[in-house]
């Protein structure tokens, strides 16, 4: 599976083409769907482009590209930057429970941040995948600790800028006894190499702006259908 990551944390303004609103999230989505793209994950913004957890937000931008897209999956994100408050966004994130055709089939949570299982369990409850977010070695060890959640659908392991394919084996080493799908993915300078390792070891990856902003050749990317060819 390739999933499509449209545009993550990135600033409004950062890139021509990342996309803000729930009206061009759709619209990027369309396009990567028509590259056969089933999977997307997104992160929804409020009326000034500030990434949000709160029901209303992720209801209207998941309800937008559902209606556009209705046969595909879509996931957010429950970064503790954005509502550092680990009991809060548990709160925020069971209430997502309610938000019917605007409720995410999956939603990321980084388990290196306070409160991941409170916030796995909260999305357990909604109804809702988890997918575990699995940055470094000492995560993969949290997680191989606390055991894997009720309601997990795949562990993302990133491998940071900067790192290699080194980094990529040494994490997959740590997280094979878990016996969970992965999705393995890079970001910035490690974004091409991580994706063509991943593909080569017949791994879920993804790619889009949240990811990278460049083309293979160092370029600055059209927009987040250009990265999903170029990842074909």
């Amino acid at each position: 599976m390739l999933q499509a990551c449209l545009n993550g944390a990135r600033e409004p303004g950062s890139h021509p083409s990342v996309p803000i609103t729930p009206q061009q999230l759709a619209a990027a989505a369309a396009e990567c769907a028509e590259l056969g793209v089933t999977s997307f994950h997104l992160h929804p913004r409020d009326v000034v482009g500030l990434e949000v957890l709160a029901g209303p937000e992720v209801a209207t931008a998941v309800a937008v590209v559902r209606a556009a897209l209705p046969h595909v999956e879509i996931g957010v994100t429950t970064a503790a930057w954005i509502v550092p408050d680990p009991v809060r966004r548990a709160e925020l994130v069971r209430g997502w429970a309610g938000l019917a055709a605007g409720r995410p089939d999956f939603a990321s949570v980084n388990v290196h941040e306070d409160g991941w299982l409170d916030t796995a369990a909260a999305l357990r409850d909604a109804g809702i995948g988890i997918e575990l977010g699995v940055f470094h070695g000492q995560a993969a060890r949290t997680l191989l600790d606390a055991g894997v959640p009720e309601g997990t659908i795949r562990v993302l392991a990133e491998v940071r800028p900067g790192e290699t394919t080194g980094h990529a084996e040494r994490l997959l080493d740590l997280l094979a006894p878990l016996g969970v799908p992965i999705l393995l993915h890079g970001e910035d300078d490690s974004a091409w190499p991580i994706l063509d390792y991943a593909l080569s070891h017949g791994l879920d990856t993804r790619i889009g702006l949240e990811d990278t902003l460049t083309a293979r050749d160092g370029t600055r990317a059209l927009d987040n259908a250009q990265l999903v060819k170029l990842a074909g």
